[in-house]
């Protein structure tokens, strides 16, 4: 599809293509790293050993099915369909600063991570780079809404 009303003289099909491969590629990250997420949790803390292809498939259907839900509700209304990616990528920008902070403060404890811990110029730069994105996610929500 060519339409320069959305993005100039750069809309074309090949990009299109090279977007809905880099959304997937990018889908498929998250799946996996909550995939192992879910594992570790369930292994390590909650001592359930479950099989390896169960924890996949449930993982990944337990994450595709709100997406389906949604496409199937709102598959004919394009431009809804496009509010909501955004709202998504909006709201994941906004929970990043939950795991970011706990995990710089996890990993520069000596107590828990032994001979692994940040380095001290490891976790201060963390902290200005997380703080920096916590700001910019903010305006973010600031602009949008």
């Amino acid at each position: 599809m060519q339409d320069s009303t959305i993005a100039g003289a750069i809309a074309s099909s090949t990009l299109s293509t090279l977007f809905a491969l880099a959304l997937l590629a990018s889908g498929q990250n998250s799946t996996i790293t909550g995939t192992l997420t879910g594992q570790i949790v369930m292994e390590g803390f909650l001592h359930m050993r479950l099989p390896q292809w169960f924890i996949r498939l449930a993982t990944r259907l337990f994450a595709l099915l709100p997406v389906m839900i949604v496409a199937v509700l709102f598959g004919h209304q394009e431009k809804t369909l496009d509010q909501l990616l955004v709202y998504s990528q909006v709201f994941l920008s906004i929970a990043l600063p939950f795991s970011i902070f706990p995990l710089i403060y996890l990993t520069s404890k000596k107590s828990l991570m032994g001979e692994f811990t940040n380095a001290k110029w490891n976790t201060i730069l963390g902290y200005i780079v997380s703080i920096i994105l916590t700001i910019l996610n903010v305006k973010l929500l600031f602009d949008i809404f």
